[in-house]
This record gives C-alpha cells, sequence and structure tokens, in this order.
C-alpha cells in the first residue's frame, strides 16, 4: 500500500494521498461493453478499497456510447480505479458520473444542466467535442460555475468559452498549421485538396491548414465541405481528378468520413497522400489505412517511463480496446483533478481557482500526455502536435517511420 501511494503521489504532481483503504462498489455497467477484457483486472483493485465517507464525484461527459468516446471513458474509470486503489483522495473514494452526449449540441446541453444540478459533481471531464463543449459552457457558467477540463475540444472558440473551460489538447491553428508544414516540407506536396465537415472542428482544421499550406507556396486545387449524410464523395472527387487530382488530400473530419472517402478514391482511381486530424483516431482499426498521416496530441508509442506503465496498465485493463489521444488526455485530467482535490478540497469555486492557477500559482502537471499549464484563458500553449502514420493497424510517430 505504502508502494501505491507514492506511485500515486507521483502521477498526481508530488501531492500527498491518503494512505488508508476504501471500500469501492464500481459499476458493473459502467464497464459491461468491455467487461471481458477490463473488469476483472479492476475490480481486483477496488475491492481492496475501505472507507464511511461519501465518494467525491467527477462528471464525465462525451459520446460514451460511440467509438469515439470510448477510449476517454475507459482510461478515465482507470484512472479513478489506481486513485481508489491507493486510498483515494482525503481518505475519500472518487467516483465518475457519466452522461452521454452523443457528441450533439443540444444533447449536450441537457447533460450539463443534469452534471451542473448535481450537487455531488464538483468538475467534469469534458466535453469531448468542440461542438459539444461550446454548447455546454453557457450551462456550466451559472451561478455556481462548475469546471470542466475538456480533453480534445480544439476549436478555436473553446477559448472563449468561459474561466471555467479547460482543455488540455493544442488548438485547431497548431493541427492544421503541423499538417501543412508536414505536406510541403516532408512530404513535398504542392497541389493539396480539402474534404472538411462543416462545423467547428472541420473548418477549423481547414482554415489554419490552408493558410499554412499556401503560405509555404503550395496551391490548394479544391476545397469543399460536407455535411455527415452526404449520399457520396464521388462527385468532389471526379472534379479533382478533372482538375488534374492533389498530391495531399486533407480530410478535416471524422473517422467515418473517413472510411467513406477512402473506398471513393479507389473507386475514382485517385492516388493523393490522405492526411486528418485528430478526428480521424480509430480509423486505423479500418482496412485500406495504411499510410494515412494524423496529428494528434498524443501517441501511445510516446516515449517516456510514465507513459509506458499507463500503456501497459490500459492494456492489461482492456486488452485490444483502442488506445487514443481522448483517453489519454482524460486519464490525465483526473489525475490533475485529484491533486486539485487534495489541494484545496472538493469544492467548485475553490477548484476552479486552484486550476487557473496550474503552471503559475501552482506547478504545472506533468502527465503521459505532456506538460500541463494553463494560461489565462484555460488552454495549454506549451502543448505540441505529433504527426503519426498508420502502419498495420496502429498509428505510430510519423517521424520515426
Amino acid at each position: 500500500m505504502v508502494r501505491r501511494a507514492a506511485a500515486l503521489r507521483s502521477r498526481m504532481g508530488g501531492h500527498n494521498v491518503a494512505s488508508h483503504t476504501v471500500i469501492v462498489t464500481w459499476k458493473r455497467a459502467a464497464l459491461a461493453p468491455f467487461a471481458a477484457t477490463g473488469l476483472s483486472v479492476i475490480a481486483a483493485g477496488l475491492l481492496a478499497c475501505a472507507s464511511g465517507s461519501k465518494p467525491i464525484a467527477l462528471g464525465l461527459a462525451g459520446p460514451v456510447s460511440d467509438p469515439r468516446g470510448a477510449s476517454m471513458r475507459l482510461a478515465a474509470e482507470l484512472a479513478v480505479a489506481e486513485i481508489n486503489r491507493a486510498g483515494g483522495v482525503r481518505g475519500r473514494r472518487l467516483e465518475l458520473v457519466v452522461q452521454d452526449d452523443s457528441a450533439q449540441p443540444e444533447v449536450a446541453v441537457a447533460t450539463a444542466r443534469a452534471l451542473y444540478a448535481d450537487r455531488r459533481v464538483v468538475a467534469v471531464v469534458g466535453h469531448l467535442t468542440s461542438g459539444a463543449t461550446l454548447a455546454a459552457a453557457p450551462v456550466y457558467g451559472g451561478r455556481r460555475p462548475l469546471p470542466i477540463i475538456s480533453p480534445s475540444a480544439s476549436a478555436p472558440a473553446v477559448t472563449d468559452a468561459g474561466p471555467h473551460v479547460f482543455r488540455v489538447c493544442p488548438t485547431d491553428v497548431a493541427h492544421g498549421a503541423a499538417l501543412a508544414e508536414f505536406a510541403a516540407r516532408r512530404l513535398g506536396a504542392r497541389r493539396a485538396a480539402i474534404l472538411y465537415q462543416n462545423d467547428e472542428y472541420g473548418r477549423g482544421i481547414r482554415g489554419t491548414f490552408a493558410d499554412e499550406f499556401t503560405r509555404l507556396g503550395g496551391h490548394l486545387v479544391s476545397d469543399d465541405p460536407y455535411v455527415p449524410d452526404l449520399p457520396g464523395f464521388e462527385p468532389y472527387l471526379r472534379r479533382l481528378q478533372r482538375q488534374g487530382g492533389a498530391d495531399v488530400l486533407l480530410i478535416a473530419g471524422t473517422a467515418a468520413s473517413a472510411r467513406r472517402i477512402l473506398p471513393a478514391l479507389d473507386t475514382v482511381g485517385l492516388r493523393p497522400r490522405v492526411m486528418g486530424g485528430d478526428a480521424l483516431a480509430s480509423l486505423e482499426t479500418a482496412r485500406g489505412t495504411d499510410g494515412v498521416i494524423t496529428s494528434t496530441a498524443y501517441l501511445p508509442d510516446r516515449p517516456g517511463a510514465r507513459n509506458q506503465a499507463f500503456v501497459e496498465a490500459y492494456r492489461a485493463a482492456y486488452g485490444s480496446q483502442p488506445l487514443d489521444h481522448r483517453g489519454a488526455a482524460a486519464y490525465d485530467i483526473v489525475y490533475l483533478l485529484a491533486r486539485a482535490i487534495e489541494a484545496v478540497g472538493p469544492n467548485r469555486s475553490r477548484l476552479n481557482a486552484y486550476l487557473a492557477g496550474v503552471g503559475t500559482a501552482s506547478p504545472s502537471f506533468e502527465g503521459v500526455t505532456g506538460r500541463i499549464a494553463f494560461d489565462p484563458q484555460g488552454d495549454v500553449p506549451a502543448k505540441t502536435v505529433a504527426l503519426g502514420v498508420i502502419r498495420n493497424g496502429a498509428v505510430v510517430t510519423a517521424e520515426d517511420r
């Protein structure tokens, strides 16, 4: 138990954690889709905890029933399990109050209202997407602001969502520029085509990529918006073919869109190098995706003992379940919130003030995704974008391959 507490203090940035054990009742429903791979591993540790105190509740908001939200939820549950196994925070166990926002702004508002009204909830991990985060932010900023930390809401507009809104990922400005620089400098691309989903995320990636690519001397052959329920992409691609094709095709949209666009490229006979932002996470599980370049805030092959330990723990708990930047960031957020609660207690306003000072009034947080230090807008300007490439069903660091 002493070793567990010491390890937890290290993960929380050196703050003390109560060393006595607590009993945790883990809800099987939370892990039902993944029971075969992870439940027994986590449950074994949780049964070692004991306390008569009421748990400290953290909200978790995102598309948790969607593949995009699976890693986020599993990694957050793993962090909670580890913290509880080591004695909890201030002698109390943590628990997650999970709300599924389906990545839809109107649903996100309803889930935010539920979490805001739940007086047990002292902070929220989420929302996952930019549109949902922006829609929900005003709800959390009520008379008693509830701090939220998004793992992956990267739209520039999130910067101005309110003093109670934080995120631990780079913005679309960084993603689009990094992709453009990789295309121009590393791939030698001179002609680019863009297909972007017409939402906050797609427009953000598209805009910064286009600006940087043309600044570097590249030419945009085509630049087309789409909606998720578009019947097919062949008309766009046939027009691109008539225009002479492109060296690279940026898909500023989701993995679901990319799974439809890639076969359409084969049908039309185009062979550009395909690129996309972090919303392409999970595309590696589809066939015919080798060679696709993605930008992301985190890759599992990131160097460092701490990240290696996290990846091993995640694999031990969940087997082959995908691990992406959303999961790694959610894991870091839970540990950061545990450090904050240990420092100032489970109080919304005090937690909000503490988070605003991470990196200034209090030490930065060293997580598996890198250093977290918030600026006055709740962003992490020091966080850099990683470029990955899909190889044999996994995303690996592009610079090393």
